[in-house]
């Protein structure tokens, strides 16, 4: 009789075949899907971990006679249930993947910054999908059901996962996965890229280098964090940098980076600690740069604030259409923080020299559209003026704050 352990030995090279297969053998199998639930059935009424073996033993509890690529694949399937993220776990691995984005059952697209694909992967129903939604949720320290139908977290490998739950998803429960880059880009590689040009290169260069304060702008997926993480890994070794985030995902290859994460509020409802409580925090932890990995709520205010109080080379991310909607996204999110229009204005004026506004093209490409800088107008108001837009091949063209822009990067650092 063949032992268990025999079982695994004589099916692990077969196994790693499925696995390196994606799919593979489990889909050529004929009504896999039923034998696949009807084996789920069986396991789950006896307690015990998932072996080939207790799967072979629970096929045979059908009836029906199975061969060992059938056990094979029954056991892929369940495993890949139950383990990392399942039948999404082979696109999580593949080069170049940003984000993997499940919409219900059915076909699974993924983006490798050149526009959304489809892949081969595909879930078979609505209760796959809850199923790997709850379980991906629950790996990161949340609950997902009815009566909490959304949710937001990073998973132990630092992927961000955000679910929601049908019915308020349709067409079903959609999971969308955003996917950090190992090690993070340089800005060598962002211009072999494409996403700099030669002369954004040098511009945004000169920023990090010159210590002005900064704010990346953008629409989701434009690159916003990328490019952030790429501008503070060629910060000088010597500086500390104190980065603050809603959840983790800046991850700058620079030796001296503490980061401090955000907390929700656990199920009784308490416990949670917001961006902006730890703004105020990594004041008190002598940063020479500090970071907001997104400003997204009153958070601003006090970021304002440090940047009017001696902390050079502060920036963050920001939403924004446009680098000139940034001074209307800053006032909307500071109004709401408690501070008033004129406040807003004056601080942001101060606080904020260059916007650097990053753009998505009809190709899906993520690149520099426009630096602009920060100015008042004749009535005080901070307003964002072009000083360099990038047009899809790289070409500049210069606008009218061009020659502010180089009087800034051209003043001696402090």
């Amino acid at each position: 009789m063949t032992t268990p352990h025999q079982y695994d030995a004589r099916l692990a090279p077969e196994r790693a075949g499925a696995r390196a297969a994606g799919r593979g053998e489990a889909d050529r199998i004929e009504g896999l899907g039923e034998l696949v639930e009807s084996v789920r059935h069986r396991l789950a009424a006896t307690p015990g971990a998932l072996t080939p073996h207790r799967v072979s033993d629970a096929l045979r509890a059908t009836g029906r006679p199975v061969g060992d690529a059938t056990v094979l694949a029954v056991y892929e399937a369940l495993r890949r249930d139950v383990v990392g993220a399942g039948p999404l776990e082979p696109l999580l691995r593949l080069p170049g993947v940003t984000d993997v984005l499940v919409n219900g059952s059915g076909v699974v697209h993924l983006d490798r910054g050149r526009g959304l694909e489809v892949t081969e992967v595909r879930l078979p129903d609505e209760d796959a999908v809850r199923r790997l939604a709850q379980r991906l949720v629950a790996s990161g320290g949340r609950r997902l059901d009815d009566s909490s139908p959304c949710a937001d977290v990073r998973l132990p490998d630092g992927t961000r996962c955000h679910a929601v739950l049908a019915p308020l998803a349709q067409p079903g429960t959609a999971i969308s996965l955003r996917v950090p880059r190992r090690g993070g880009f340089t800005l060598e590689e962002l211009e072999a890229d494409g996403t700099l040009s030669e002369v954004g290169h040098r511009f945004v260069r000169a920023v990090i280098e010159r210590r002005c304060a900064f704010l990346v702008s953008g629409g989701t997926g434009t690159g916003k964090t990328t490019l952030l993480a790429a501008l503070l890994a060629a910060a000088p070794a010597r500086e500390r940098i104190v980065v603050v985030e809603d959840a983790a995902e800046l991850r700058p290859d620079h030796p001296h980076v503490v980061g401090l994460e955000a907390r929700p509020a656990n199920l009784e409802g308490i416990g949670a600690v917001v961006v902006r409580d730890l703004v105020r925090q990594a004041l008190r932890m002598r940063p020479d740069r500090l970071v907001v990995g997104e400003v997204r709520d009153g958070s601003v205010v006090d970021l304002l604030a440090a940047l009017n109080t001696g902390h050079e080379g502060g920036c963050g991310t920001l939403h924004a259409n446009s680098a000139r909607d940034v001074p209307a996204r800053i006032e909307a999110l500071a109004l709401a923080g408690g501070l008033d229009r004129a406040a807003v204005h004056s601080q942001l004026a101060s606080a904020v020299e260059v916007v650097l506004h990053m753009v998505r093209g009809r190709d899906g490409r993520r690149r520099l559209g426009e630096i602009a800088v920060l100015e008042r107008d004749t009535q005080g108001w901070a307003r964002t003026v072009t000083a360099v837009g990038f047009a899809a091949d790289g070409a500049p063209s210069w606008g009218p704050s061009a020659d502010a822009l180089v009087d800034r990067l051209e003043e001696p650092t402090s």
